[in-house]
């Protein structure tokens, strides 16, 4: 069962947040984080990209720039652009895209169960990111971005999140680059904290959405901690990490698109004779056509739309990962087709977010940048946690959660 606790968070005063919170550190380059922050001295940038504390084209990766983040978070502090809370604390944080609003619970996620398996993964993760991620963990201490949980629909949650959904919240702002709205509210009452980490400890599992390097790091970092304490009791603020969970039903998963360079030596004709062994292949035209269920795609080559259906036999129902979309195009499309064996690693093939829409595939194919591209249908919350449940992993670029979680809003510290 789940283990969490409330944590004393540390946070911007309210009318800071918006000059420091800023959007997670893996979704921008230097370039843009640098750009982002301009002259703010107090935008979260400094912590999270501390690259763009030296000159252009230091690497993140040098020492210096962690040694940076850990100074930067030190000032933040001193100059109360960041303020711990007194008390404990669970925290709501409210994301609103294109109208629709999800409510996640900001929790202390206890290390052993990432260990365990009762946080449960969907992702391989590398090693260089990990230890990317530890060493942000280790010279600040703390986790200074959360990771994003799926928790199973509670009733009682529910109940709760929708009580504090009516009253004022603590911040409230529509950030200028997603032009989401984000709310946030500070869970201080007893009852209420008994009652979130009671539900939780009924939960058998909680599920990693985005975020599974953060996740590694900061478990690894606890248990790192736990071994280097002779003292070790357990219940140490670094044996939690920072997550906000959200519940599974409220969570949108967009398309994670693809875009390929070439057709492997075939000719457009050869290329959509060879698709025809698995796919029955019909003509849509130039009007952007996206796909209308699982197990359809939907194919842009030269200035025409396909929409491609997998035939009966190309997939397996009761296999979890084989009857993936992902799964499915990979093996008969880019694999035995394109010849691309592996997504993570090769340069031939490149992977568009469904935030940027079909557009953007249109676009790259139209610039001649790209050959072709493939718009699948988003994979499902309940086939991530299935997936997880099996104890399987998905294939790589398979998920793209939307709205992202801002950073900034609260902080978590491992003393």
């Amino acid at each position: 069962m789940a283990k969490v606790k409330p944590f004393r968070g540390i946070r911007p005063p309210r009318d800071l947040v918006e000059k420091v919170e800023s959007r997670p550190y893996d979704v921008l380059s230097s370039e843009e984080a640098r750009s982002e922050a301009g002259d703010n001295e107090m935008s979260l940038y400094h912590i999270i990209k501390p690259e763009i504390n030296f000159p252009e084209g230091t690497s993140e990766y040098d020492p210096r720039v962690y040694e940076s983040a850990a100074e930067q978070f030190h000032k933040f502090l001193e100059k109360c652009w960041l303020v711990q809370d007194a008390q404990e604390c669970y925290y709501l944080y409210a994301q609103t895209m294109n109208g629709k609003t999800q409510y996640g619970l900001v929790i202390g996620a206890y290390v052993d169960d990432y260990l365990s398996g009762v946080i449960k993964k969907h992702e391989l993760t590398r090693a260089d990111k990990e230890e990317d991620r530890m060493k942000h963990v280790r010279v600040n201490n703390a986790n200074i971005e959360p990771v994003f949980f799926a928790y199973p629909d509670d009733p009682a949650l529910l109940a709760l999140i929708n009580r504090y959904a009516q009253t004022v919240p603590e911040y409230d702002f529509v950030a200028p680059v997603d032009g989401f709205r984000h709310q946030f509210w500070v869970i201080s009452d007893a009852a209420d904290i008994q009652t979130i980490t009671s539900e939780f400890a009924q939960m058998p599992s909680l599920y990693i959405a985005d975020g599974h390097h953060r996740s590694a790091a900061a478990a690894l970092v606890g248990a790192e901690k736990a071994k280097q304490n002779p003292q070790h009791r357990g219940d140490e603020e670094y044996n939690y990490f920072m997550a906000v969970a959200f519940p599974a039903s409220q969570l949108t998963i967009l398309d994670y698109n693809r875009v390929v360079r070439d057709l492997n030596g075939l000719s457009p004709e050869g290329f959509l004779q060879k698709l025809e062994e698995n796919f029955e292949v019909e003509k849509k035209g130039a009007a952007i056509y996206k796909p209308q269920r699982l197990h359809e795609f939907s194919l842009y080559l030269g200035g025409e739309w396909y929409a491609l259906r997998a035939k009966p036999g190309t997939y397996d129902d009761s296999d979890p990962i084989g009857v993936l979309d992902v799964s499915i195009s990979s093996q008969h499309i880019l694999d035995e087709i394109l010849g691309i064996k592996d997504l993570r690693r090769s340069d031939r093939i490149d992977f568009v977010g469904g935030l940027r829409g079909l557009e953007e595939l249109k676009r790259r194919v139209d610039s001649g940048e790209m050959a072709m591209a493939l718009a699948l249908y988003p994979v499902t919350m309940k086939q991530i946690m299935d997936i997880a449940d099996s104890g399987k992993i998905m294939p790589p670029k398979a998920t793209w959660f939307e709205p992202k979680l801002r950073s900034g809003l609260v902080i978590h510290s491992l003393d």
